[in-house]
């Protein structure tokens, strides 16, 4: 009899959660938005479309079926209006990050990072005291690090070429990225490229890392209850992001410790001996240097976060980036015949001589510049909304009125093939696009073109990953023939960062190793 009484509280507490949603639902001003019907009533639908990993054409087809405005759960709309950009994203607005970004931060405050950090004003002070180290001017002193690992890279490549192997272009790029990333934060390498293993399981706990944040963002309310159990269980979302951050905690800790057997007299800062002869300093040295000079505005808890946001952000969007700019060039012969033309062309005018393309020779090969914002159009990294919410007092955002707390965002992949933007050959990967386009057209195309997000939460590293594409691209064009081994489209993985699954093709040498 005990039992039964429980079954009916249970069912009573369901019947009323029930009744209040449907309460809620109904008199929301929004009724008449569109969309999923299950979305009107429950994040669950978002929530298993995502975890399908297929969400950036899921949300592309909502678009194209119900309008510029879509319901994708209760009080959460993915907007697609060029128009909407500078209310959300814009400098100085006050769309906090919603929610769903709590998924990503570890329940340790001091473990915040400028991606989870939902404050504005946290992020902004934060942001300012190491913009620095990510600038345009810092990328000439990176350039060694680049140079090191797509010399091995390179070999690599040989190694596959001359053994008449398949390889995954995707994963390969990936431990490109990944080493280049370190060596550029740490000094050294991990070593993906030694071999191509995942060394300590750090990219399968990463992505798995990735997995449980996009999805219990969602549901970010459970995320504190849930946390501390996953972090225990191996191969769980959360165990992967405590190894990653003990991992990233150890590079620190190390440093302090090399730091210290260091002549306290005789260093100082920016001075360090560099990992290697003719590798310069890197960012983690520069950050303890300037948190020793002024300990009040570098403190641990950025550097840990720097290290955090660098491993994070700087392997997968970058990868997915290359994979996305040598799919496209496969799939285009005369696009890559084309781009090759203005490498011999940089070539006989006496630049672009060595292997070793500079950073700043490659801004000077337009067409190259054009190819990889194409490609990045086509295939951003990033395949979800940017969820913000809507501040005090309520915003018009399309013509429609949001009161405050409503949760509003932009998926890249949508807004990258609105026709209305791009053309109605959005949808083709056409490099000619940005070189061709007048300056009205090339400026609405790039208020809409967010493949590292916009406005003050723009991705820091942004210039990071430019120099490795830039440096990168043009090198293997040069020594390699690419095909791929299927002709099948190139699938991927979306739980945030869009990853391709079967990028797999086969590599020739053009030319005789230097």
């Amino acid at each position: 009899m005990h039992s039964l009484n429980v079954v009916y509280y249970l069912c009573a507490l369901v019947l009323l959660r029930a009744t209040y949603i449907l309460w809620q639902t109904l008199r929301s001003p929004h009724l008449d938005i569109p969309g999923p019907l299950t979305a009107r009533f429950t994040r669950f639908w978002y929530w298993r479309r995502l975890r399908n990993g297929r969400f950036e054409r899921d949300n592309i087809k909502l678009h194209g079926k119900y309008g510029h405005i879509v319901r994708i759960a209760p009080n959460w709309y993915s907007i697609d209006d060029p128009s909407a950009i500078k209310t959300i994203y814009g400098i100085g607005s006050k769309w906090r990050k919603s929610d769903w970004y709590y998924g990503w931060t570890p329940l340790d405050p001091a473990r915040v990072t400028l991606f989870t950090d939902r404050n504005i004003q946290n992020h902004a002070n934060q942001r300012r005291n190491i913009a620095t180290l990510y600038s345009t001017s810092s990328l000439v002193n990176y350039e060694p690090f680049v140079d090191r690992c797509a010399d091995i890279f390179e070999k690599r490549l040989r190694e596959h070429a001359r053994a008449q192997r398949a390889l995954d272009m995707g994963h390969w790029f990936q431990c490109y990225a990944f080493d280049v990333i370190a060596c550029i934060t740490y000094g050294e390498r991990i070593g993906f490229l030694n071999s191509g293993k995942d060394v300590n399981g750090i990219m399968s706990s990463l992505w798995a890392a990735m997995r449980y944040s996009s999805s219990i963002g969602i549901f970010s309310e459970w995320h504190a209850t849930i946390w501390p159990l996953t972090s225990r269980l191996p191969g769980t979302g959360g165990s992967a992001r405590a190894d990653i951050m003990k991992f990233i905690q150890s590079r620190v800790d190390e440093r302090k410790i090399e730091r210290k057997k260091r002549d306290m007299e005789t260093r100082r800062a920016g001075s360090r001996k560099p990992v290697e002869p003719g590798l310069p300093e890197d960012f983690l040295e520069k950050l303890l240097n300037e948190q020793e000079v002024n300990p009040q505005k570098i403190t641990p808890m950025d550097v840990f976060a720097m290290g955090m946001a660098n491993i994070f952000a700087g392997s997968d969007t970058t990868a997915i980036s290359l994979s996305s700019i040598l799919y496209h060039l496969i799939k285009t012969p005369s696009t890559l015949d084309k781009l090759r033309q203005e490498l011999e062309a940089k070539q006989a005018a006496g630049e672009c001589a060595s292997s070793r393309v500079t950073f700043k020779e490659s801004l000077g090969m337009p067409y190259l510049q054009a190819v990889m914002k194409e490609a990045l159009r086509m295939h951003p990294a990033a395949g979800l909304p940017l969820w913000r919410v809507v501040p005090g007092g309520g915003a018009t955002v399309s013509g429609r009125f949001f009161p405050e707390d409503s949760v509003l965002g932009v998926n890249p992949w949508v807004a990258h093939k609105n026709k209305n933007v791009f053309g109605s050959d959005a949808h083709i990967f056409k490099p000619e696009r940005w070189i061709e386009a007048g300056p009205e057209q090339l400026k609405i195309m790039e208020s809409y073109y967010m493949p590292f997000g916009l406005g003050a939460r723009i991705c820091l590293g942004r210039h990071i990953s430019e120099l490795e594409m830039s440096k990168l691209i043009p090198r293997i064009i040069r020594e390699f023939n690419f095909e791929l081994t299927s002709q099948n489209p190139m699938e991927s993985e979306n739980c945030w960062f869009v990853k391709p699954t079967n990028f797999m093709l086969r590599v020739r040498e053009r030319v005789q190793a230097l």
